[in-house]
């Protein structure tokens, strides 16, 4: 987090733009092993996490990223029952896949156990707490070297790590390698969900290359956006597959769902918005037909700053 004056931080997105918000006070700011962590609660967006200076989520509008991110994977799946989180330190992706009753397991792999125990101690909004029901079983480790000893077979496994800085922690968690690994702990009727970083027209090659990347291992790779507010930018998402393509599910279908599975408290997520997810800006599938490359552990991305 760059100060720029008493009480507004800058953050930066390349070296030539980024958004100044306005904060009341800062609850949390210090090194882990992994990553620079605060948590400052801001004007217009209530409580932050930032990582390495980055917004990860606020208290305004984390749900609309957190359910893009998990309700249309699970939704997708015919019956979830094991699911794996690699990521989400804040709980809230932990919290929308155990809105499913069905789900029987879900193991959180976080690598940063700092960042646990600030979650747990600031941010209960956003887990309300999920890290202690039943059927979660949290995991402090490397996602990485985990998935690739794991024997386990999960029916979704959701991927919201930071984006690949290159010195965080998360930059090997993006190549082809590691989505292979990934692809061999899927069900048949597996699904990965990932956030995929900016979609903007000024930074979308980071998206592009995970969306080409996908598709060297998934024969189905559906990319979309959503507007998160705190973000400042439009931001990505991919799903993907070995069959099931998301853009096949009806507005009434997903409705049906959500009755039947008794999945309640969504505030952005519904069938209407699950078809409109999947019809993407004419710009967007030019950007991820067009542009990228397959990230290789020898050749990965790293985001601007």
């Amino acid at each position: 987090m760059e100060i720029y004056k008493d009480h507004l931080f800058v953050e930066m997105y390349s070296e030539n733009e980024g958004h100044l918000h306005g904060f009341k006070q800062v609850l949390v700011a210090g090194s882990t092993d992994f990553q620079q962590v605060e948590i400052v609660d801001t004007h217009e967006y209530g409580r932050c996490l930032l990582l390495d200076g980055k917004m990860q989520s606020s208290q305004a509008d984390e749900y609309i990223y957190h359910e893009f991110l998990v309700q249309p994977a699970l939704f997708m799946h015919p019956n979830p029952k094991r699911v794996l989180i690699i990521g989400g330190g804040e709980g809230a992706t932990l919290r929308e896949v155990l809105r499913h009753p069905q789900v029987e397991q879900v193991e959180m792999l976080e690598i940063d156990a700092k960042v646990l125990d600030f979650a747990k101690k600031y941010l209960s909004e956003w887990h309300q707490g999920a890290f202690a029901d039943p059927r979660t079983r949290l995991i402090v480790g490397d996602g990485r070297k985990y998935i690739e000893k794991s024997q386990t077979q999960y029916d979704v496994i959701i991927i919201d790590v930071s984006d690949p800085g290159s010195e965080g922690p998360a930059y090997l968690l993006y190549t082809r390698q590691f989505y292979q690994s990934i692809a061999r702990r899927l069900n048949p009727q597996g699904i990965i969900s990932l956030q995929a970083g900016s979609s903007s027209v000024v930074y979308g090659e980071i998206m592009a290359s995970i969306y080409q990347t996908l598709k060297r291992i998934f024969p189905v790779v559906c990319g979309f956006e959503a507007s998160i507010p705190s973000f400042d930018l439009p931001w990505g998402f991919c799903v993907a597959t070995f069959g099931i393509n998301p853009k096949t599910l009806t507005a009434a279908a997903i409705d049906e769902q959500i009755n039947q599975r008794g999945v309640s408290g969504l505030r952005a997520y519904d069938g209407e918005t699950h078809e409109g997810l999947f019809r993407i800006t004419k710009a967007l599938r030019e950007v991820l037909d067009t542009q990228g490359r397959v990230i290789e552990d020898k050749r990965p991305i790293y985001t601007p700053l």
